[in-house]
């Protein structure tokens, strides 16, 4: 069995795991690289595998940057199987078409006011594109095993990161690799946490956090704070959130803050994003996979005013504060944030929350990095309003929580392939692997090829 990583190799995107044995093929993950444009620029770069070739493709969640590049997948001819759990079908049935729509809407916009490169600008994929990739979608629950392809016994299970998200356990008759997928935190409020791993040859485990810890502060308490700030200015709290897994955290945050009386009970508070209130519905479908009862789950879908229409949200932005808008990107690439962001990033009585990871190259980083002004639609947009990280909110385990976890597998992995993290994030947590627990650990490079019978570069 080879191991050939056409993603999450050198980076915290685009994860994409090709395993190949004899002449067959699936991939583990599928996703979207995003960030610098270097980055972005490999997602129109043809694949060193035909998409018609592969037998099938394993989930290990409905992010982006794991789910993102199926449509394309499909498009470009692959007609197999999608395995992952159904709560990972029911977010790609929400992610993946908005995603399209998305691509169309950019290209659109770049096409009319003539700020793309190429003529005429081009989506990756559309919506119509999404919604076919979505027919060869099939569930499986953890702990199921299942055959993605002859000779393959696959396993999900539990990772803690958003609801349907898996680590998968691949075995053949002579070899085993475990991919971690996105790993949750043990003590998160909403998710419950990662299952340990289990014995295995090979480990491919990410690291976004691998160089860092979480602060330790109460990021709800430190979010009020912030809120509450803004409000007595009368200002407009722009947040930029994943629609998935971070805009739950939020809404559930605000709605206990609200109650606590830690910030105004009557402050508007806006979700300016139909994809992330659908999300947020299916939590009621998949209770078991974390930890709030009925009634926390309906506090959390009533804590805000859904905004649906494009009208409504361009309404919002001729708006005055004090008030509170939830919208995605959780980066700012792209989506509603992008538009407020033009409206009142100016201003300084307004302020901007990033809650959670800004990978390079994205407007959130930039934003968090200082920068006096960003891109948007073709025009810098002046940043004068206050810029709040909260990373405490953050749906990936931290280096010590990765470590944690790393430490309850049975026995140490034959090799160790750091991935889905930044250069230096996964450099320092390979360093740690080897120097807290002895094992042989790398961080494998983009399109680099490892035959896992002998783990050595082919």
């Amino acid at each position: 069995m080879k191991l050939t990583f056409l993603g999450g190799a050198d980076t915290v995107t685009g994860s994409k795991y090709l395993l190949t044995a004899g002449r067959r093929s699936i991939l583990v993950d599928c996703g979207l690289f995003q960030g610098y444009k270097v980055l972005r620029e490999r997602n129109w770069a043809p694949l060193p595998v035909k998409a018609a070739a592969l037998e099938a493709v394993v989930l290990t969640h409905a992010h982006l940057d794991h789910s993102g590049y199926v449509p394309l997948l499909v498009k470009n001819g692959f007609a197999g199987p999608i395995y992952c759990t159904q709560a990972t079908i029911d977010l790609c049935r929400i992610l993946l078409p908005d995603s399209g729509a998305l691509q169309e809407e950019d290209a659109a916009r770049a096409n009319r006011r003539g700020y793309s490169r190429h003529s005429p600008a081009m989506p990756l994929y559309t919506s119509a594109d999404a919604e076919r990739a979505l027919k060869q979608f099939e569930a499986r629950d953890f702990g199921e095993a299942f055959a993605p392809m002859r000779g393959l016994t696959a396993t999900l299970r539990p990772a803690g990161h958003i609801l349907g998200a898996a680590s998968v356990e691949i075995r053949d008759r002579q070899t085993s690799i475990l991919f971690s997928g996105d790993l949750g935190r043990p003590h998160d409020d909403i998710m419950r946490a990662p299952a340990d791993p289990v014995e295995t040859d090979y480990l491919v485990v990410e690291s976004t956090y691998g160089n860092r810890t979480h602060d330790p502060a109460d990021p709800y308490e430190i979010l009020g704070q912030a809120i509450a700030r803004a409000a007595a200015r009368g200002g407009v709290v722009m947040i930029a959130s994943f629609a998935v897994g971070r805009t739950q955290s939020l809404l559930w945050g605000i709605a206990r803050l609200k109650r606590a009386g830690a910030i105004p009970k009557d402050l508007p508070v806006f979700l300016n994003s139909p994809m992330a209130t659908d999300v947020t519905r299916i939590y009621h479908d998949h209770r078991r996979e974390h930890r709030l009862d009925r009634d926390e789950t309906e506090a959390m879908c009533r804590a805000a005013t859904i905004v649906t229409s494009a009208e409504e949200s361009k309404r919002l932005n001729k708006s005055r504060g004090p008030m509170v808008i939830i919208a995605g990107s959780g980066m700012a690439t792209g989506g509603r944030i992008v538009h407020h962001l033009s409206a009142f990033a100016e201003d300084p009585r307004n302020m901007i929350v990033l809650a959670g990871f800004q990978a390079g190259g994205t407007r959130g980083a930039a934003i968090l990095g200082g920068a006096k002004s960003v891109r948007i639609f073709g025009e810098d947009v002046p940043i004068g309003a206050e810029v709040v990280g909260l990373d405490g909110l953050s749906a990936h385990a931290d280096s010590d929580e990765l470590m944690a976890w790393a430490k309850r597998l049975p026995h140490a992995p034959r090799r160790t392939f750091v991935t889905h993290g930044e250069a230096a994030a996964s450099d320092a947590f390979r360093a740690r692997l080897k120097r807290e627990l002895g094992w042989d650990a790398i961080v494998p490079e983009h399109l680099q090829t490892v035959d896992l019978t002998g783990s050595g570069a082919a």
